[in-house]
């Protein structure tokens, strides 16, 4: 079925006592769709992704992933998910293969374990003992057991976490053929170029709240400010003081560090320099460039993903 919906979330809770953990999340997620759940540690996204691969029970909401209700039929949502958690306990003494046969025997049927093996880039490390794994391999390997029954929903949560730029590359490229597959994948991330390179649709997630959702392009798009400069300045004026100058839709400012948003970059440039100028105000390290799904989180919510 054409946009088939594959997971339906509405208003799910999750609470410990009197903290909040999940504050009403609603999404949807169509068939053969990335979804990526954005955002800082701390925000609520693995404590989602648990929810809906029935780790833990939601204190109110429902989550329908397939056709199945996850808190009424949990054994049947566990038959059409395949989950890589952000932590993976792994038995270090069997080799790569034996372990894929191990898992594939809890299951009725499973996919071809070479094929797989195979897909996974882990041929050459078929007969090698997972404690002599890298952790880019074993990810990949994570990977594989999650997909050995050929499930329809593919989990993946923080999968690129403390790679190598090498290994992170390498996990994209099975994330974007994984998608080629058809399979639905919800990926969470607080890596924003791997966001914008690997999901159809974003949600971000901060402390709890799914804060925006929208395809990569259109939350750029809708900072209605096309470019950034940023620069440093020791004893920066106000921050008023950017507000007023032509060009500047919004301003950041951390300590000396300052960031100017802009949809008329040749304007806000100008009105900088001439400014700076007039106010002996040094510039330094000035740089102009696209803006990103960082600059969406910092205007969503006045500090950088990477500082929360």
């Amino acid at each position: 079925m054409i946009n088939e919906t594959m997971v339906e979330v509405k208003g799910l809770v999750k609470r410990y006592g009197s903290f909040v953990a999940v504050k009403g999340v609603d999404f949807q997620v169509k068939k053969g769709e990335v979804f990526g759940l954005l955002g800082p540690n701390g925000a609520g996204k693995t404590t989602t992704i648990e929810m809906l691969v029935g780790l833990r029970k939601p204190d109110e909401g429902t989550a329908i992933l397939a056709g199945f209700d996850v808190r009424k039929e949990v054994n049947k949502v566990k038959e059409v998910i395949g989950v890589q958690l952000q932590s993976t306990s792994l038995f270090e003494l069997l080799k790569v293969d034996e372990i894929l046969r191990l898992y594939a025997s809890f299951y009725p049927s499973h996919v071809n374990i070479d094929g797989l093996i195979n897909d996974m880039l882990l041929t050459e490390k078929s007969k090698a003992r997972i404690k002599g794994l890298s952790g880019g391999q074993k990810q990949r390997l994570a990977i594989a057991l999650a997909l050995i029954h050929d499930p329809n929903i593919v989990f993946l949560d923080e999968p690129t976490t403390g790679l190598d730029p090498q290994a992170r590359r390498t996990l994209w490229d099975i994330v974007l053929r994984l998608k080629e597959q058809g399979k639905t994948i919800i990926l969470s991330t607080h890596y924003m170029d791997e966001a914008h390179v690997l999901c159809d649709r974003i949600g971000i997630m901060d402390q709890g709240e799914l804060i925006a959702l929208d395809t990569p392009t259109n939350l750029v798009k809708n900072l209605q400010s096309t470019s950034t400069i940023e620069f440093h300045l020791n004893n920066p004026p106000e921050q008023d003081w950017f507000t007023k100058m032509n060009g500047v839709k919004k301003v950041s400012m951390k300590d000396t560090f300052i960031q100017l948003y802009t949809d008329d970059l040749q304007i806000a440039l100008t009105s900088l320099i001439q400014l700076s100028t007039e106010h002996n105000l040094e510039i330094e390290d000035l740089q102009t460039r696209q803006a990103t799904l960082e600059d969406v989180f910092i205007h969503m919510t006045g500090r950088s993903i990477r500082e929360s």
